[in-house]
């Protein structure tokens, strides 16, 4: 038995030379990734982002709190402290690891430092009724969407990173808002930043919006389809995910080129959902965070991240 012990550490050894790393790295490296992700007591998640490596972030809806992770151990701690007054529901970290945060309620978008957790910059972008909900940054510029107002809020960002001030971008073309309703929610973008696409939740209507002018198209969803309780969503390529929280599910879209239809193709389901609200991915690994709405005493529930794996040819 020991001869057969001493054969194993000598071959992890070889192996880890192999790789480049110690047995320590080789372990580390062949280590699952946990399917659920426990996130702090009562920490009331709306958004989650994938950054650099393994690190995730989820953002409070409850006090604007902003929790850093790691998605391969499952541990992590508070970035940025809650307050009083503040909400995190989208966010977004861009190429200067800087985080772009939705305000929800508070018709604020803020910018952290993701390293220091330094408040960059406060935009105060709307009054109530508003509700500013997701955001996506582009090479120019960071998008905001309001499910309470027909507009997005632009925020330039120069060639040397710099932030200028908020614009107001209305919306036209096929989009109809509804008053009263949650309306525009999740944003995502193609890699140039030219076209944003967007879920309405009210309806299950998705677009495509050009940003320069706020001109909404819908996407046209083949045999009439729709995604109900559309909230956070993620464009890779030309497979756009739609978290639909209420249902439990993640519907995914075989986009056509130039964006102007889509085919439903399946629809991602687990045990583990319970009212997710946005995604985000890490390889062939989708990572949804539950916000378990409706539930009886919210700052004492638990919430979790959940991981999902991407159909076959996605």
């Amino acid at each position: 038995m020991l001869r057969i012990a001493a054969v194993a550490v000598a071959l992890a050894a070889v192996g880890a030379v192999l790789v480049g790393g110690s047995p320590a790295a080789v372990e580390k490296q062949a280590r699952p990734f946990p399917q659920v992700i426990q996130l702090p007591t009562g920490f009331r998640p709306e958004g989650i982002e994938v950054g650099t490596g393994t690190t995730f972030y989820a953002g409070s809806v409850a006090n604007g709190a902003i929790y850093r992770g790691n998605l391969r151990t499952g541990r992590g701690a508070i970035l940025v402290p809650g307050a009083s007054g503040k909400a995190a529901t989208g966010i977004e970290l861009d190429a200067r690891n800087r985080l772009f945060v939705a305000g929800a309620g508070t018709g604020n978008g803020y910018v952290y430092d993701a390293r220091t957790a330094a408040l960059i910059r406060t935009y105060n972008f709307a009054t109530a009724p508003t509700f500013i909900n997701d955001v996506v940054v582009t090479p120019d510029a960071a998008y905001f969407t309001d499910s309470q107002k027909p507009v997005l809020y632009r925020v330039p960002i120069g060639p040397n990173g710099a932030l200028g001030d908020a614009q107001t971008i209305s919306l036209g073309g096929d989009y109809v808002h509804v008053a009263g309703q949650f309306n525009l929610n999740g944003i995502d973008a193609t890699p140039d930043g030219k076209t944003l696409v967007a879920v309405q939740t009210v309806n299950g209507k998705v677009y495509r919006i050009d940003p320069a002018a706020g001109v909404a198209k819908l996407i046209a969803l083949a045999a009439g389809e729709s995604v109900p309780n559309g909230d956070g969503i993620l464009l890779t390529g030309k497979t756009l995910y739609v978290v639909q929280n209420q249902l439990n599910r993640v519907a995914v879209i075989a986009l056509a080129p130039g964006l102007a239809s889509g085919r439903v193709v399946t629809r991602l389901s687990d045990p583990d959902l319970d009212v997710p609200t946005t995604i985000d991915d890490l390889g062939r690994r989708l990572y949804a965070v539950n916000a378990h709405f409706g539930v009886a005493n919210p700052d004492t529930a638990a919430y979790q991240v959940v991981q999902l794996r991407k159909p076959r040819g996605r």
